[in-house]
């Protein structure tokens, strides 16, 4: 498996296209590749089965949002943190902020990942 980048702003935001976002993941989280490719497989097989090329744009947009996130570690590190106290958190009005820092993070990484409206899809 690879090894990550010394500095992953450096690798910049790849095309939403698999083989590119591919190539940026080895880069900037190799350890999510055997995701990365267990989504593809799926979503070809939807695709496949759905004669659609939709399950292949959705499964580009989201893991493109991936390597956005990737490309700087603090933020990556901030999204893990939310999540995992998302899981936990009872108080409403803390997981409506959790939910809310969640929703701006990745709304943002969609923007950077080139997803006009900054509303593309999520992993």
């Amino acid at each position: 498996m690879s090894q990550p980048a010394r500095n992953p702003a450096a690798v910049p935001q790849p095309p939403v296209q698999a083989e590119a976002i591919r190539s940026a993941l080895a880069q900037v989280a190799p350890h999510l590749l055997p995701q990365f490719d267990q989504d593809r497989a799926a979503a070809t097989a939807r695709a496949r089965a759905e004669t659609s090329a939709t399950p292949l744009r959705v499964f580009a947009e989201a893991w493109a949002v991936e390597v956005a996130i990737a490309r700087h570690p603090e933020t990556a590190a901030r999204l893990r943190d939310l999540e995992a106290a998302a899981s936990e958190v009872a108080d409403q009005h803390a997981a409506l902020g959790i939910a809310a820092e969640i929703s701006g993070i990745r709304r943002a990484a969609a923007v950077e990942a080139g997803l006009a409206t900054g509303g593309g899809s999520e992993r």
